[in-house]
């Protein structure tokens, strides 16, 4: 008891570091060691992986209400909340979908500033004004907590499954609703993740794991995902145990069935970059499923099924991937046939609509997208109205084909498109509440440390002085094959209109240029991300964009160890590191949560001796040094993030706070009912939003 009660009072005492003036919380600690291949690695701050621990809140909360009291003190942070609630007050609507089950169509539907999108449903194409609302999530929480993550119609019509996700948790609650009567119906699913609602007959499919152990829901290990059979009108306590393959703990399952019910396909992924494809028919009540695929280091995406084809998306063979074409009497890979082979491009995407092909492809980090018949001939491309991204919709027996467009200077437009004429009418359009026209985007390559050719758009107002004095923000990702391409964010418009420039390089580690352009980013190659990021940083300040004094880094999750490891590496490049939701500690990250799924882009610390050491040589908790001097720098975080467990950001804070020797401040910014992004409430992101900046502006000396 006497010992609790002297760390509790450790815990609130502040430690003789100080910067600008700021006292820090003692973290709690203890003398853990752990031992890699003889190697001996201290980890004073492991009791902050305790997220139940009195003292790990005790500590959360002075951190808190440290960065909270710095960050009102700025004068200006109450502006920049205001100008990004204006600039956020827009409508935002989505490309419209049609549903034969119920000869309805679906969109969703932002006024503005509201948490969460709603869920709309209209009898009529083009009759958005009369639209009903189906399901508003705004009304299941008071403060907005609570996201939709899916709905499923059932293939009568008759009923609807959604998923919930509170808290910005990746688990998952199902609910049924009967659309006749708009009843809510009394079935209850809890402990999903990573899972839909794949209706058969009278019920559905979902995946999910075993209630967590009490006190762990948010950072114990995930294992064993487990497919059940949920039958409407029963309890959760009946439904059926589907699938399950306990020698394959870390892997994720799931299953689909088509609409007439005639095929399932089974779905097996998480044990390396790829996936597995399993079929078997349901004409015959005691068929099993055949094999497709046997190789996790491929990705198999099914694109449609017409008749006994499947269409796949893969790269088997093809690091820009193709479109390969399965019969289900032969459904081998083996017996697969290339319809549209391998190109100079990367193939992002298909689609199956009007009975045409709408492929979307990649050159340079922008989207083109062009067309082809169902037997691979190239009809035509599509007009797009600039360099962007862009998002087909469509059925595969509808003639009605939508695409949605947005670029850095474009709020997201959805277009209807027309296949005869070739040309495209803006459906839905924002009107938003600042004028574009004075921003401007320019793509520019860059040489990486070893020579590689890197693309990075940056966006700014036209007429920007090129004199070292601007206000940047450096923000990119670098892995898991995800492609840093143009997007519109309103929020950028509050920095950038304050003569601020924004850069987005697009480095290795993403799938900008396929498979091989993923795969230098990572295991023992890992270190190309972060020369290209510091590669950008150099660019921009050789080119006058910037400076060292002017240059802020940001990123998140996977995002976040990029900042972590530039800003340790080369502290000397930044003025101030915004590393959000960061996975920090890469010789634990595996043991957390489904920390386990990523150890395809890493490896881990107990594959080898030798990934041991390369993890633990860029490892942003583990090459803070004492008596560097290391930027102003704000960590996020949040304490129902189940992906990225807060855990990473604590430890990391703690170290740098305790080691930092320059006057730079050191801040954790921990928010509540959050999670790692997904379905966050647009309240939440805009406050973030506004103690980054806030940050930022202050710590460069701009007044907002």
């Amino acid at each position: 008891m006497k010992k609790q009660l002297l760390l509790a009072i450790a815990m609130i005492a502040p430690t003789a570091m100080t910067a600008q003036r700021l006292q820090y919380p003692v973290a709690p600690r203890d003398n853990t060691v752990d031992t890699y291949f003889g190697e001996q690695v201290a980890d004073p701050f492991r009791p902050l992986e305790d997220d139940n621990s009195e003292a790990t809140a005790q500590w959360v909360e002075a951190e808190n209400r440290l960065t909270q009291t710095y960050l009102q003190k700025i004068p200006f942070r109450g502006k920049i909340l205001k100008r990004l609630k204006e600039l956020a007050n827009y409508g935002k609507v989505s490309a419209p979908s049609f549903s034969k089950k119920t000869g309805k169509w679906y969109f969703s539907r932002n006024d503005g500033l509201q948490n969460q999108s709603v869920f709309y449903e209209m009898d009529r194409l083009g009759d958005e004004k009369n639209a009903r609302v189906f399901l508003d999530p705004n009304k299941l929480s008071a403060d907005g907590t609570v996201a939709l993550k899916s709905t499923s119609i059932s293939h009568d019509g008759r009923y609807c499954a959604y998923s919930i996700s509170r808290s910005g948790s990746d688990w998952q609650e199902f609910y049924v609703i009967d659309l006749q009567t708009r009843r809510l119906l009394d079935d209850h699913i809890v402990w999903a993740k990573f899972s839909g609602a794949s209706w058969y007959k009278d019920g559905f499919f979902y995946s999910a794991y075993d209630r967590p152990e009490e006190g762990h829901a948010f950072s114990g290990k995930n294992s064993t995902h487990k497919i059940y059979y949920h039958k409407l009108g029963t309890p959760q306590s009946s439904d059926r145990l589907f699938y399950q393959n306990p020698s394959k703990p870390m892997e994720f399952f799931s299953t689909y069935v088509n609409e007439d019910e005639t095929l399932q396909m089974l779905f097996e992924s998480g044990a390396g970059a790829g996936s597995n494809l399993y079929v078997r028919s349901l004409k015959e009540p005691d068929a099993q499923f055949v094999q497709m695929t046997a190789n996790m280091d491929n990705i198999y995406s099914p694109v449609e099924f017409i008749g006994d084809k499947i269409y796949i998306l893969t790269n088997d063979g093809a690091p820009k991937y193709k479109l390969m074409v399965a019969d289900l009497s032969r459904p081998g890979v083996g017996d697969w046939k290339t319809l549209i082979p391998e190109g100079d491009d990367v193939l992002e995407s298909a689609s199956v609509i009007d009975g045409k092909l709408y492929l979307t492809y990649m050159v340079d980090a922008c989207d083109r997208v062009r067309i082809y018949s169902l037997d691979g001939k190239l009809l035509r491309e599509m007009s797009l109205p600039g360099p962007g991204s862009v998002g087909v919709y469509g059925q595969k027996d509808r003639e009605e084909v939508f695409f949605s467009f947005t670029s850095f200077t474009q709020p997201n437009v959805v277009y209807r498109y027309d296949y005869e004429s070739g040309s495209s009418t803006p459906y839905a359009k924002p009107a938003i509440k600042a004028d574009l026209s004075g921003y401007e985007t320019k793509e520019v390559f860059y040489e990486s440390k070893d020579g590689t050719r890197v693309p990075m758009f940056i966006t700014h107002k036209k007429g920007l002085r090129l004199n070292g004095k601007n206000p940047t923000y450096l923000y990119s990702y670098g892995g898991f094959n995800i492609s840093m391409t143009p997007s519109f964010s309103s929020s950028l418009l509050a920095f950038m209109e304050r003569g601020g420039v924004y850069a987005q390089p697009s480095i290795r580690g993403g799938s900008e240029y396929g498979e091989e352009w993923h795969q230098a980013g990572t295991k023992m190659q890992k270190q190309n991300v972060f020369d290209d990021f510091i590669a950008a940083a150099e660019y921009l300040i050789a080119n006058k964009y910037t400076s060292r004094d002017y240059l802020a880094i940001a990123g998140g999750s996977n995002g976040g160890l990029l900042v972590g490891a530039c800003m340790t590496q080369r502290p000397d490049l930044y003025k101030v590191c915004i590393p959000r939701v960061g996975v920090m500690d890469m010789l634990r990250y595996h043991k957390f949560t489904i920390g386990w799924n990523w150890a395809s882009d890493y490896g881990t610390s107990d594959d080898s001796k030798e990934m041991f050491s390369y993890l633990k040589g860029y490892s942003p908790l583990h090459n803070i040094r004492k008596g560097v001097n290391y930027p102003a720098t704000l960590i996020t975080t949040a304490d129902h993030d189940d992906r990225v467990v807060p855990a990473h950001s604590f430890k990391f804070a703690a170290t740098l706070q305790e080691a930092n020797a320059g006057n730079q401040p050191t801040l954790i910014r921990i928010d509540t009912k959050a999670g790692h992004g997904g379905g966050k409430p647009l309240s939440k992101q805009l406050e973030e939003t506004a103690d980054i900046y806030s940050f930022i502006f202050h710590n460069m000396g701009i007044k907002y």
